[in-house]
């Protein structure tokens, strides 16, 4: 249910996750979305996760702004855009995601996702993440190697530069990655 204090912004359904479901309301001029916990769902702790990760990503401006959270909710700056699913990235966008994955490479946060990616980036001018309901920390982060396997399809990316920046996650190898991409026809 959508605590009290945001309801008297009649906030529209938009949407059901696995343990959440999802509004959007307008204060002011700006628009945002509620996750509350699924009345189904006993995993509250997923919604605490999100909000501690946007916390630390939004300072590296990864994901949509945190703005509130609670026991049973989050709410963030509503994201426009269309679903990863709905469209072909181009090498630009595929780029400006993989740089975004390597922020939490670095970071040492796992999304888990990443791999099949096709509700959890939302793509206008800006692309965004969202739904870090399931990171985690770990010394050994897979984002970057997962979204380069979603991409695989599209942009052949040499395996060599997969293997070497999964055996070392450098700067470097990150660059030699994108240079590759950028050298795809």
């Amino acid at each position: 249910m959508v605590p009290k204090k945001y309801q008297k912004y009649s906030p529209e359904y938009l949407d059901k996750g696995k343990r959440s479901l999802v509004y959007k309301f307008k204060k002011g001029r700006k628009e945002y979305v509620i996750k509350v916990k699924s009345p189904s769902s006993k995993a509250i702790e997923r919604l605490k996760n999100e909000a501690k990760f946007l916390k630390i990503l939004n300072k590296h401006k990864v994901g949509p702004k945190l703005v509130d959270s609670g026991k049973d909710y989050i709410v963030y700056e509503f994201v426009e855009g269309k679903f990863l699913k709905d469209i072909k990235l181009n090498k630009k966008q595929a780029i400006e995601v993989l740089k975004q994955c390597r922020v939490l490479d670095k970071l040492k946060i796992n999304k888990l996702e990443m791999h099949h990616p096709l509700k959890h980036i939302l793509i206008k001018k800006k692309i965004t993440m969202i739904d870090f309901e399931r990171c985690y920390e770990t010394d050994y982060p897979k984002n970057v190697t997962q979204f380069i396997n979603y991409l695989f399809r599209d942009f052949k990316v040499p395996l060599k530069l997969i293997k070497e920046y999964k055996k070392e996650q450098s700067d470097k190898n990150f660059r030699r990655i994108i240079y590759g991409i950028k050298k795809l026809k």
